[in-house]
């Protein structure tokens, strides 16, 4: 479909509120996603490390006690 201006693009032919809105739902809920992930991602990674450094600790203890 071809808009013969830019007042006529951002109007959609009297659809623009769903349109619009349409675009804003789906962007909204994929920068949701995508915080979401790296927060959690975040999240493991911290919680392996912590995990390999509990574990050397033990090893260590482990050692230093026989």
């Amino acid at each position: 479909m071809q808009f013969d201006s830019m007042s006529d693009f951002f109007h959609m032919g009297g659809y623009a509120f769903y349109v619009w809105l349409s675009y804003g739902v789906t962007l909204a809920c994929v920068a949701t996603l995508i915080v979401g992930s790296a927060r959690q991602k975040g999240r493991v990674l911290r919680e392996i490390a912590q995990k390999m450094q509990r574990e050397q600790r033990l090893k260590q203890n482990r050692s230093t006690k026989q």
